[in-house]
């Protein structure tokens, strides 16, 4: 696509460098010491890097096929996370972070001593609304299986009216967490 934009970090996400060099007079940074802070030093490391790392990626076009493959899909995945993040923003902001339509909440506002109970629907439902305890008791009913989201992308899961349902009734947000290794 034409309007694709890969960044620097689509392309390092999930690579590792491991680089010795030895300094004299070395000053490093922040309190832990865990990084250098010459900058003369981080000229040579980068020249060095990209001349070795163009020849490599020459002789081996399959590494770098590799590397732009894993690289447009972390592209794809983090538009889809932006996108899912939008949905859930857009919906919370028409829904005024209302609760689901079928959720029987309960008088409690205190986590600690509130419970929900997740049922298979309104059947289901009805007869748990009729057996809580209102004061502490909420029942939400689905309706039917829900979304299996093992292989599924995240804006495929965030459109799934019974997430959402899930995610409204459980007071739940959208926080993005990636995992490198």
């Amino acid at each position: 696509d034409k309007d694709i934009s890969l960044s620097g970090e689509h392309v390092r996400e999930g690579m590792t460098c491991i680089i010795s060099v030895k300094v004299p007079n070395p000053e490093f940074e922040g309190q832990t010491k865990t990084r250098l802070g010459n900058p003369e030093v981080r000229r040579i490391v980068e020249q060095s890097v990209q001349e070795n790392l163009t020849e490599y990626l020459e002789l081996h076009p399959d590494v770098l096929d590799s590397i732009l493959s894993k690289s447009l899909n972390a592209l794809k995945a983090a538009l889809a996370a932006k996108r899912a993040r939008e949905l859930v923003r857009t919906k919370s902001v028409l829904k005024s972070s209302s609760l689901p339509g079928k959720l029987a909440d309960c008088a409690s506002s205190n986590p600690a001593e509130s419970e929900i109970f997740i049922v298979e629907g309104d059947s289901a439902g009805g007869s748990a609304k009729q057996g809580r305890d209102r004061k502490f008791q909420a029942i939400l009913p689905l309706r039917g299986k829900i979304l299996n989201i093992e292989r599924r992308d995240e804006a495929a899961m965030y459109k799934n009216e019974e997430i959402q349902n899930l995610i409204l009734g459980l007071g739940l947000g959208v926080k993005v967490h990636v995992v490198l290794f």
